[in-house]
Parts: structure tokens; sequence; C-alpha cells
């Protein structure tokens, strides 16, 4: 069995007393930003003397972003400026979880800072009303590195039962899961669902629909508390897209995107002229669908493990090992949504939604990625 925490063995019962006393008014709200390396998320908490009612009550803040890969130690303050508020899950009402974007000391926003661009595109493209729903992938880790309930000197059966599954045989980590979806409910997150994937203790867990910039906010607030909720229970949640070597599935970030065309009558020849739009980009795509350069994908797009392979472009109905699939529902309803398989699970959901948005909906003098 894997490692878990130290931490985790604290006493929780101890812990509830504490945070069952009364706060006379006062509000605790965290804030929580994504870090230099584009993967890693921040926060730390500070108290105001009301409950937020809106952004506008929730003061900007700032941090040392030398300690975060975001600044040099001879110019370090950055600046967090709230975009999103959350209930806090773990502290409750009146408690507050504040998404932020992070700003240069010039209040411009920090080259880290990729919500910045995604809200332009959103903007542009508003009036297509477009929808989008992630599907994010992630592995549960002891802290050894080791996948969750793995054996320490071996591997678990092979890929087919676990999918899905049910059974302590199959199933690893369910707890872990649950209090996930529970919080993010409670946080007001749009999560809309969770599944067992193939390879065991991997999971999924779906965000969506959101329209425009929602969709990045909302994604990256259900990271953050999925590791909040991990480090309780004393693991990792892991989002590299191929942890482990060999027959074993990879993890994605699949992306579902629609539009008001797409969804309205006759919407399946609205798919159709995206989908050849994305045929004429696909290296582009893959360039920034995972935060390094396409590195990650490389180990995952290997046309093995429903994958499709990183070098082509495909598409098709039902089809698992494309790079665009259409759902076979859309197929008969001649309406609805595509999904781009493409995407890691370390992608940043803010450059995924803009590179296509900008790729689908922009005239092509607006939409260089």
């Amino acid at each position: 069995m894997a490692s878990v925490s130290v931490s985790s063995g604290l006493n929780k019962t101890l812990r509830q007393h504490y945070l069952s006393l009364p706060q006379r008014g006062l509000c605790q709200v965290t804030y929580v930003w994504v870090d230099g390396s584009g993967e890693g998320l921040r926060n730390k908490t500070r108290t105001l003397d009301r409950e937020p009612q809106g952004l506008d009550d929730i003061p900007e803040w700032n941090f040392d972003g030398s300690s975060t890969l975001q600044a040099k130690g001879s110019n370090s303050d950055m600046y967090l400026n709230p975009v999103c508020i959350f209930r806090d899950p773990f502290t409750l009402d009146p408690n507050k979880l504040v998404l932020c974007e992070v700003l240069e000391h010039t209040r411009l926003p920090a080259e880290t800072n990729l919500r910045s661009d995604c809200n332009k595109v959103m903007e542009k493209v508003k009036e297509h009303i477009p929808w989008f729903g992630m599907e994010q992938e992630y592995t549960f880790l002891g802290t050894d590195g080791r996948p969750y309930g793995w054996p320490s000197n071996g591997f678990p059966a092979p890929q087919g039962p676990y999918y899905c599954s049910v059974g302590a045989d199959c199933a690893y980590g369910r707890d872990i899961v649950e209090c996930h979806y529970k919080a993010c409910l409670y946080a007001g997150v749009k999560i809309c669902g969770t599944n067992a994937e193939v390879m065991p203790s991997q999971w999924e867990f779906q965000v969506g629909p959101c329209e425009g910039i929602e969709m990045g906010d909302h994604l990256w607030m259900a990271r953050f508390l999925l590791h909040r909720v991990s480090e309780d229970f004393g693991v990792v949640a892991s989002l590299d897209p191929k942890l482990m070597t060999g027959n074993w599935n990879g993890a994605g970030c699949h992306t579902n995107v629609s539009t008001k065309d797409m969804r309205a009558e006759g919407g399946l020849q609205y798919i159709e002229q995206a989908i050849e739009k994305l045929s004429t980009r696909h290296a582009e795509h893959i360039k920034v669908y995972d935060p390094h350069n396409g590195q990650d994908n490389m180990r995952r797009l290997t046309g093995l493990h429903e994958t499709s392979s990183i070098l082509d472009f495909s598409a098709g109905l039902a089809n698992r090992g494309a790079s665009i699939r259409i759902p076979r529902q859309v197929g008969q309803e001649r309406r609805g949504y595509f999904e781009d398989r493409r995407p890691s699970a370390n992608c940043d959901p803010y450059v995924v939604t803009a590179a296509i948005a900008r790729t689908c909906l922009l005239d092509e003098e607006e939409d260089e990625i």
C-alpha cells in the first residue's frame, strides 16, 4: 500500500472543535492563484470584517512572486486581483475561496497570467455563446510517488476491470473522490460528474457546461479543491499525462465544445466546419495543449491507449482514438457538440479554450494562437 503523509494522521475530531467556534461576524477569505510553473496552485488567507457580497468587497492583495517562480527577489511584490468567488467547503460559511489573477507591480497581467488573454478572446466570441465542458483525468499517488493502492514491488492486474468499477479490488480511493465531489458542489463549482478511469487509481471528474471564461475559472478551482481534499487524506493527486510507462492509459483533459449554432437544429454542419478549421492548425494546438510545448503530450498521444497520434489530425464518429470525436448521439440528432481529445491532464484550461475559440470562431487576422 502506498504511504500517506504524516499530517493526515492528525486528530481530525480535535480539529472539528476549533472549526465549530463562532467567528463573531468576521470572515476568512482564501486567495487562490496559479503559480509560475503553470501547473501549481498557491493560496493564503486573510480576515475581512464582514462576509463579502461580491468581488468589489474583496480587496486586492499581494504576495512574494520570487517564491512562486513569478518574479525576481529584487522586485518580488506581485498583486492578486480577485476574479471569481466560491464558498469555502473546509471552513464553511461565511468563509470564501477567491480565485485570483496575478498582476505585475505595474498592475498589468503577469507573464504567467494566461487568464487575461483568454478573457479577451471570449469577449470577442461572446455572440456565439460558446459552452465548454472539460473532463479532468488524474491519478492518486502515495507520498512515495507510487500510484495509490498499487503493490509496492510490483503491478496490479492489467487494465480491464477498473473503468467505472466497484469493489475493493478495483476502485482505489473512492472516499477521496466522493469528498471532492461534495466539496465542489458546496463551493459552487460547476462539477457535473465523476468516474473511475481505465488505469487503477486513476479517476476523472467533469466540469461544465461553462460559458466562455467561466470554464477556466471553475476547472482551476476544482483542481485546487482536489489537491486540498487529497491533502486531508494524505495522498497526492497527480495530473501527469503519462504517469506510468508501458501498457497503462495516460491522463487527458478532453474538452467538449459547442456554440449556439451547433446546439441548434442542423448544428452538425457548424461542428463539421469547426473540425475542418481545427484540422489546419493541428501543430499549433498541440504546442499549447500542455504546459511544456507538446512535450508532455508526446508521451501520451501515441495512437495507443485510446489516444490519437500526436503527429496526425483525425476526426470520427464515436471514435476515442481520434483527435476530435463526434459523440454518436450528436451524429444521430445532427446537432450538439464535439470533443477535442488532445489536451493533456495538466493543460491550462484558459489556453485550451482560447485556442479553440480563436481557431473556430475568429477571422484569420484575429485568430493567431
